[in-house]
């Protein structure tokens, strides 16, 4: 039966606490960037994760855009990049006329292969062109192995910034992701584990950098007396009424991280025994905030598609999507090197194919997971019908996607 009501794929989740935040910004005339919410906020994350020193700003594409600026990346200069990722991970280097190399996920994690990477940067040494940076995204509340990229990165004296857009809450071996690289950034979007309906982070131990990243945030206003600007600067800081409800959120972040887990733990439950149903895994001593659930359908095994599972549960009125299109594969970096997890396996391609993100919002109730449920197994034991099976890669995509490119 179809539900009357959608159910969305993550919708935002309030506290009941925002609107105390929002009030008071009004009466208090803090409406504009910057005030007393966002000095608090910036505080009150910092401390939550562990990390010295944090800046809100209008949104984790604007972290990342401060972090490459931080580390002097600029035109001609390359950037290494998850490629299993949306594209605000990658924008930002185009922003700086560098360009992105894309490293393919491993199965363990589904983020940055190690193995993957350990080749691309001992081929760049050897042309005499490392990278000014490598951004690892830590996919739907997932770590990815940052000892092993670590490491790598600092046989190379390569800074690392962590997306962790994904991730607030999630914690990689008693550290909170987005504090073991040079830079972390957080999202605030409206879909996030928690938000303040935009908005985002970047927190680093590095109290000069942050210093200066609030200093490039609003305009690049020099110390003067009047307005003067000696470099260019954005209009990147968060707003004082967003802040507020940032604040109110945060209070009740290891809550939704709970709900989240919780609500994977259902679908794993109930769904993992069904022939070519398989789920993401959690690395060994860390713990992810389940974001989002992402299942993946072994087509060979199961009969049916991904594709066509998703055109099933939107018939039903339930939002599901793909797992994000790797970004080597997307038009606009038809042109940008590629590193896959070996000469034979593409990982981030095969999670591409059969990868489902599920309903997982904090604010869905047990009752309407269930209807999800529910549809999910009527799918897999209802007669498959004529249709497109799989996602097809263009001509000049699976030319790409199936070399194995040795840049050296």
């Amino acid at each position: 039966m179809k539900n009357e009501e959608k159910i969305f794929l993550s919708l935002p989740h309030m506290s009941g606490k925002e609107l105390a935040y929002i009030t008071e910004a009004f009466e208090t005339n803090w409406v504009a960037p910057l005030g007393p919410n966002v000095d608090r906020f910036e505080k009150e994350i910092a401390d939550y994760v562990g990390v010295g020193n944090a800046i809100a700003l209008s949104s984790g594409t604007a972290a990342i855009h401060l972090a490459l600026r931080l580390l002097d990346v600029k035109q001609g200069d390359t950037v290494f990049c998850s490629t299993l990722t949306f594209i605000a991970s990658a924008n930002p280097i185009l922003y700086e006329g560098a360009k992105p190399i894309f490293i393919d996920s491993e199965p363990d994690t589904w983020n940055m292969s190690p193995q993957a990477l350990k080749v691309a940067l001992r081929e760049a040494a050897k042309k005499g062109s490392l990278p000014k940076a490598v951004i690892v995204v830590h996919l739907y509340g997932q770590c990815a192995k940052m000892d092993e990229i670590i490491n790598l990165c600092n046989q190379y004296q390569i800074p690392v910034i962590e997306d962790a857009a994904e991730s607030l809450g999630a914690l990689y071996k008693g550290k909170a992701s987005g504090t073991i690289g040079h830079f972390g950034i957080y999202s605030f979007n409206g879909n996030k584990i928690i938000t303040a309906s935009s908005g985002g982070m970047l927190v680093s131990n590095n109290q000069a950098a942050i210093k200066k990243a609030g200093f490039l945030a609003t305009q690049a206003k020099d110390d003067a007396p009047y307005y003067q600007h000696s470099q260019m600067g954005f209009n990147y800081r968060m707003s004082n009424i967003l802040a507020g409800i940032g604040r109110a959120q945060l209070e009740v972040l290891d809550e939704r991280v709970s709900a989240r887990r919780a609500i994977f733990q259902r679908y794993f439950q109930h769904l993992s025994h069904m022939p070519g149903i398989t789920f993401m895994g959690e690395l060994e001593k860390t713990k992810s905030n389940r974001w989002l659930t992402v299942m993946l359908v072994d087509e060979e095994k199961s009969g049916r598609s991904v594709t066509s599972l998703i055109k099933y549960l939107t018939n039903e009125n339930i939002e599901a999507r793909h797992v994000w299109k790797p970004l080597h594969l997307q038009p606009l970096f038809q042109d940008a090197p590629y590193y896959p997890h070996s000469e034979t396996e593409h990982v981030a391609e095969r999670l591409f194919r059969n990868g489902i993100c599920l309903p997982s919002g904090s604010g869905m109730s047990e009752e309407q997971q269930m209807s999800v449920i529910n549809c999910i197994k009527e799918f897999f034991i209802s007669k498959p019908i004529q249709e497109s099976r799989k996602i097809e890669l263009s001509s000049n995509q699976a030319e790409k996607s199936y070399q194995y490119k040795l840049l050296g």
